[in-house]
């Protein structure tokens, strides 16, 4: 088998559990739109924005480290887990104590008021001991996908998401029917449950990531108590500027949910932008799901002679899976709204310009494979940085304004500009021959129908549908010569 059908192989098995985990995760924000008033999703919103930032921070970009230094040094490959794991595990263990210590600082920040700090502080409490977890699973789960054990990745993630999902039918449904029908035990219930009690969403999240962590136990038993000193410096100086570029990432991602209502926007309309993102986040499916396949992938190929002609071939048709999807998903959004609630629809007009920006961070990430196979990550420092100051800058212009329809535009125009730098910069210290005449076609001419789908025949789901197979025939004629050498090969 050909490495680009393995490739295929297993970022298939990738995006298929990262859709159907995503998918089933979806299912709650219909749930939670409906349990919850806006208000209240908007500390969902808000907590889960800042998680994120965390979990980054907590990483220390040692999973692209992990995968590098894995190939780099073949004779090591034990030492390096180690080293990047206890890494991660000390770091890890710091914010643990730190977070329980200052538990109410960090309650007050996110706190409206006197009267939710208790509340607040609970949330805090879970969300530590809940990243601590996650972050330990990182290496192990980096791990076995290095091993290429996509089945087992897949089969962990399938049982966290149902364990997340079924914890939360249980709390927010099963628990008051319980209560509803009486009897001892629905009476032991009710002298404890509290309803609309956003924070039973983040115990079933904590309770899903310590069943992970045991499962993740055999990876953990193959630790060693070693440590490579030289290594570790070496993979630090590799690492960090990874961390700063993973963070400036996450600042792009979610600082404006973060700080939006600092700027003038309600609790009320964070909570519509935060349910109309989860509309958008079908389209960072596909992203993840490619990422996870390709970036062992990308640095195990690294040596072959046709190396950069691989890149160039997966971009191009990345790219067009990307430009499919963007058109299918507003072809079809009139269906995809009803995941949310009614009250949350009037948010729908921020959606395409999300997508879009999905698009832009998509090709970024294939991009961004240059600069660390080059060993050149202070380039992805310097681009992430960038594009975070992009999104501080023209968040603190545009949402004073626009609201939540603003941090939509800054989110699309700050991945464009990381996009465009990285290629940029890419093409000067690590060529690789893309076909961008192609690639641009692709993406304008999925722009105008999307436009036109949208704007022009006003989400018309018969006519979305249309121009998207009008769209997909025309790919499929102009990419039939390329695909059948592609299946072909052995």
């Amino acid at each position: 088998m050909s490495s680009i059908k393995r490739f295929l192989g297993q970022t298939a098995i990738y995006g298929v559990t990262t859709v159907v985990s995503r998918l089933f995760n979806f299912i709650l924000t219909p749930l939670f739109t409906g349990v919850f008033q806006p208000g209240i999703y908007g500390i969902f919103t808000k907590m889960y924005a800042s998680a994120s930032m965390i979990n980054a921070i907590l990483a220390f970009g040692m999973e692209s480290t992990f995968f590098r230094y894995l190939n780099k040094h073949e004779d090591k490959k034990q030492e390096v887990y180690n080293n990047t794991f206890f890494c991660v595990a000390l770091i890890a263990t710091l914010f643990l104590i730190s977070g329980i210590v200052f538990s109410s600082p960090i309650a007050a920040y996110f706190a409206s008021g006197p009267d939710e700090m208790t509340d607040y502080v609970k949330y805090v409490h879970y969300f530590v001991w809940l990243l601590f977890i996650d972050a330990i699973c990182v290496i192990p789960f980096a791990k076995v996908r290095a091993d290429e054990r996509p089945m087992r990745y897949s089969l962990i993630k399938f049982l966290n998401i149902g364990s997340f999902i079924g914890f939360n039918l249980f709390f927010l449904f099963a628990v008051p029917a319980i209560i509803k029908f009486g009897g001892p035990i629905g009476e032991w219930f009710g002298s404890w449950y509290r309803a609309e009690w956003i924070g039973y969403v983040f115990i079933s999240n904590l309770i899903a990531s310590v069943l992970t962590l045991i499962l993740l136990l055999p990876e953990l038993m193959k630790l060693q108590l070693k440590f490579d000193k030289e290594l570790f410096g070496k993979m630090v100086s590799y690492s960090w500027p990874v961390l700063v570029a993973n963070l400036s990432f996450v600042v792009n991602e979610n600082l404006d949910k973060m700080i939006i209502t600092q700027l003038g926007v309600s609790e009320y309309n964070l909570g519509i932008y935060g349910a109309v993102c989860k509309i958008a986040v079908f389209l960072s499916l596909f992203i993840t799901a490619f990422r996870l396949g390709a970036e062992p992938f990308f640095f195990s190929h690294a040596k072959s002679a046709n190396a950069k002609q691989t890149y160039a071939m997966i971009l191009n048709y990345f790219v067009i899976a990307l430009a499919v999807i963007f058109v299918g998903l507003i072809a079809n959004i009139d269906i995809l709204k009803y995941f949310i609630d009614r009250e949350y629809w009037v948010g729908l007009n921020a959606v395409p310009f999300l997508l879009l920006g999905y698009v832009f961070l998509g090709i970024y990430v294939n991009l961004s494979i240059w600069y660390k196979l080059s060993d050149q990550t202070k380039f992805g420092l310097y681009i992430s940085v960038v594009g975070a100051i992009t999104t501080i800058v023209l968040n603190i212009v545009l949402v004073p304004k626009y609201g939540y329809m603003g941090s939509a535009w800054v989110s699309m125009l700050a991945y464009f500009v990381m996009m465009f730098i990285s290629y940029i910069l890419g093409q000067k210290h690590y060529p690789i021959p893309y076909d961008l005449k192609r690639m641009l076609a692709y993406l304008l001419v999925s722009v105008v129908l999307v436009v036109l789908s949208f704007w022009v025949f006003n989400r018309n789901l018969y006519i979305g549908n249309a121009l998207l197979l009008v769209f997909l025939v025309g790919v499929v004629y102009f990419e039939k010569d390329q695909l059948k050498l592609i299946l072909k090969k052995r």
